[in-house]
């Protein structure tokens, strides 16, 4: 564990830096958790494998592991992947790794995050989180950096920043009362403000239809660079998607961002919709927290990616929308080789690439 530093990033002069810049190194966790991924997470274990191989060729990858399961993650991720004894509850690096902010002049800091497995005792997924918790702390004490412990509940997937004073999210999860009922609208502005380094907000109001985070942004949209995002689609009047897409549509065309630029909006398809199916609910464990029942509506989106140095490594998910995703990625990022990974069983667990990666 670490000691944390007094005040917040925004007080010492740093910022939380966007995804398009330049990258040390690239964190994941190793799922195991047989109530969340089938089969005892050995199909799941291969995605994790590809995608942190498809990182790897482009930015260095760190894969934190319990101490039960190191040999076996050992031996099935490539060589060109590290490997770190850390403890975890499940894998969403997204949500329990730090945020990382910087200073423009070499400083990195860490970010740790309250986490309280999305929801708490209001809605958590499970009763215990002690050790995604402390993962934030354990990877900044093994990488032998400073860190801030921030006063906001809040999952790194909640966030998008464009590194220029503007970060986005959504009302559905900022707001909701498993996470800091303590706070309005303007208590959480201030505290994202403190510990970002931002100075604007982007409320979008909700997030992808039946996403158990409770809307993450990151599942919905994705900052490209500054003044340009990418967010998810829907022409399908009888999906719920459908009013979703417009009502963030609006807000974007209507908003402006920290440097008072207008937002250059593109939009990226809908895959399926996506449903779980009997086989794969039958490999899934019961719990009380997660439930996931044969026919349920999968939160599959392709603005689910990570753009990382010289990469953007996305989600292949629907064979009719896999292509044309990957094509608008290709136009997006021209200076970026564009990498789909088949990622349905990252999905079934509840989120995807960028949810189980932190830069």
């Amino acid at each position: 564990m670490i000691e944390y530093l007094p005040g917040t990033p925004r007080a010492d002069g740093f910022h939380m830096p966007g995804e398009h810049e330049p990258q040390q190194a690239v964190l994941m966790a190793w799922p195991s958790r047989p109530d969340n991924w089938r089969d005892n997470a050995a199909p799941a274990q291969a995605a994790f494998c590809a995608v942190a191989e498809a990182i790897a060729a482009a930015t260095p990858v760190t894969m934190c592991a319990g101490a039960a399961e190191m040999d076996n993650a050992r031996r099935q991720l490539p060589a060109s992947v590290g490997l770190a004894c850390i403890e975890a509850n499940d894998s969403w690096m997204r949500d329990i790794g730090p945020s990382y902010v910087v200073d423009g002049r070499g400083g990195l800091r860490g970010v740790d995050w309250p986490f309280n497995a999305w929801g708490g005792a209001v809605n958590g997924l499970y009763e215990d989180w002690t050790a995604d918790d402390a993962m934030a702390s354990s990877v900044l004490a093994l990488r032998g950096e400073a860190g801030y412990r921030a006063s906001l509940v809040l999952e790194g997937g909640s966030i998008h920043v464009d590194g220029e004073g503007t970060c986005f999210t959504t009302a559905e999860c900022l707001l909701h009362p498993g996470r800091n009922p303590q706070l309005d609208r303007a208590g959480v502005e201030s505290l994202l403000c403190d510990y970002l380094g931002v100075e604007k907000i982007v409320w979008l109001p909700r997030g992808l239809y039946k996403d158990e985070t409770d809307g993450h942004v990151d599942n919905l949209m994705h900052v490209v660079r500054p003044g340009v995002v990418v967010l998810t689609w829907c022409d399908d009047p009888g999906d719920p998607m459908y009013a979703i897409c417009r009502e963030s549509l609006q807000v974007l065309e209507d908003e402006r961002d920290a440097r008072g630029r207008a937002l250059e909006v593109h939009r990226l398809p809908l895959p399926g919709p996506l449903f779980l199916s009997e086989d794969e609910a039958a490999g899934i464990l019961p719990s009380a927290g997660m439930v996931r029942s044969a026919g349920e509506r999968l939160a599959g989106s392709y603005a689910n990616f990570l753009v990382t140095n010289g990469r953007v490594v996305y989600p292949l998910l629907d064979t009719a929308t896999d292509a044309e995703a990957g094509r608008i990625l290709g136009s997006l990022f021209p200076g970026r080789e564009v990498v789909g990974v088949p990622a349905r069983e990252i999905l079934l667990g509840g989120g995807n690439i960028h949810c189980i990666t932190q830069q």
